[in-house]
């Protein structure tokens, strides 16, 4: 198998934006390369508010919220109290009657939903349920991909002077190739990193290296602005992701089915060098016993 060799890079300020220049070998062995710009916008500015995810900081803003709701919407024939039990606030509802109680209850969850919700999407988190049904919390990298494919639009006529968009194999190929070719970081759990060391699409050029999600959220990022209709999917296996096409598979080649849409399988990470359909043996192992779960990246008619 051929492993990445990314023979050169480099990045320079120009005015309001930086020119990215790389050049690697694909998986024939062939020298590619492409020069592109991003705004400073796009690489500082759009993901700013993106952090590790903090449960106490998270459940103090959602309380936050919650309060803040129950003072403008007070609840009829109910007294809530916030009281502080091991260092954790729990809500108390007071009141004489018993059915009042309990609809405030209810009402106070369906709040409380509303208001974690709504914290999530505002810093892309996400609930997250491994295969063997762990759970745990983790960055939303479909919503990531979707916010970031505004500012890669720039690469679609750069890369298709390159490659036939009429030929989805070499268009995702040449993706491929060029992300597999950035330097690799090491993924930590998603169960208990919480999104650290997680770069969103812009960032992981910018630093030039990146894991198997954040190099996974890139490669769906380019490939969207590329192909705005097709629908392609994020799959999660144990310390490892990659993604899926909606286009036929040769015999010999990787694909899953879900909610019958076939997927053809991509390894984005590197270092080797897979073609479109080929995964790492580990990979393929994981595939063939069910252990992935998939997350659909589908068009929302927004590209």
């Amino acid at each position: 198998m051929v492993q990445a060799k990314q023979l050169s890079f480099s990045k320079k300020v120009q005015d309001n934006s930086y020119a990215f220049s790389y050049q690697w070998l694909d998986h024939n062995n062939a020298r590619q390369s492409i020069q592109f710009s991003l705004t400073k916008s796009a690489l500082f500015e759009r993901f700013r508010m993106l952090k590790t995810y903090q449960s106490e900081f998270a459940q103090k803003t959602i309380l936050h919220a919650v309060k803040r709701q129950l003072r403008q919407q007070p609840l009829n024939g109910a007294n809530v109290v916030f009281k502080k039990q091991s260092g954790k606030t729990v809500i108390n509802v007071e009141g004489v009657d018993e059915k009042k109680v309990a609809a405030a209850y209810q009402k106070i969850k369906e709040i409380e939903k509303e208001a974690t919700n709504k914290y999530f999407k505002r810093n892309y988190y996400q609930t997250f349920i491994t295969h063997d049904q762990q759970r745990g919390i983790k960055v939303d990298h479909v919503n990531i991909a979707k916010a970031s494919v505004a500012d890669f639009k720039v690469l679609k006529p750069l890369i298709l002077d390159k490659v036939s968009i009429e030929n989805i194999r070499s268009v995702t190929n040449f993706v491929l190739g060029f992300v597999q070719n950035i330097p690799y970081s090491t993924l930590e759990s998603r169960l208990t990193s919480s999104g650290a060391g997680f770069n969103p699409p812009a960032k992981l050029l910018w630093e030039n290296q990146g894991d198997c999600d954040s190099k996974m959220a890139l490669t769906a990022t380019i490939l969207r602005a590329l192909m705005p209709r097709i629908s392609m999917a994020m799959i999660y296996i144990d310390q490892h992701a990659f993604i899926g096409i909606a286009i036929p598979a040769k015999a010999g080649e990787v694909s899953i089915t879900h909610n019958e849409i076939n997927y053809l399988l991509a390894e984005p990470t590197g270092p080797a060098l897979y073609p479109l359909g080929v995964l790492a043996p580990e990979s393929e192992l994981a595939i063939d016993q069910e252990r992935y779960v998939v997350e659909e990246f589908h068009s929302d008619g927004s590209f």
